[in-house]
């Protein structure tokens, strides 16, 4: 897969020739957002993307969850994503696609009221799912990748 034959003729030996170059990937860290598990980065960047890992409502200062309602912990997950996008050269206004876990679709309204407040015209698209559980027992993570500005 991702392979090319190279040959001259129908007695030449088979080449294949790796028709994609060798993956560059440049990874992102930054004390303004949660520090990652061992298993995962905050943030890649490959061909001009940033792919961001997910985040949960820790304050990076504390490495605590954020105390409050869903509102609150959404809107700390928004500024961990913002400080990751920032470290990487890019910002919320680049943001393509976004994926948003909730463990109650009850929530939606709620976590909508705070996302609207962080992203400008046109809205990066979004998915949004009602998982089961996540971890250390929050109720919303957000997910996103967002494009790095043209120089």
């Amino acid at each position: 897969m991702g392979y090319i034959k190279a040959g001259v003729g129908p007695s030449s030996p088979l080449l294949l020739v790796n028709r994609f170059p060798p993956m560059s990937r440049e990874q992102i860290l930054t004390e303004n957002a949660p520090k990652p598990l061992p298993v995962l980065s905050q943030a890649l960047v490959h061909n001009g993307v940033v792919y961001c890992s997910g985040q949960t409502g820790v304050d990076p200062k504390t490495g605590k969850m954020v105390e409050g309602d869903i509102q609150n912990r959404t809107r700390q997950i928004l500024e961990n994503l913002s400080a990751v996008l920032k470290a990487a050269g890019t910002s919320m206004d680049y943001a393509l696609k976004v994926n948003v876990f909730l463990t109650n679709m009850e929530n939606f309204a709620k976590v909508n009221e705070i996302y609207d407040q962080y992203f400008k015209d046109p809205k990066p698209v979004r998915t949004c799912v009602a998982v089961y559980q996540l971890p250390v027992g929050t109720d919303v993570e957000i997910e996103m990748s967002a494009v790095l500005p043209e120089k």
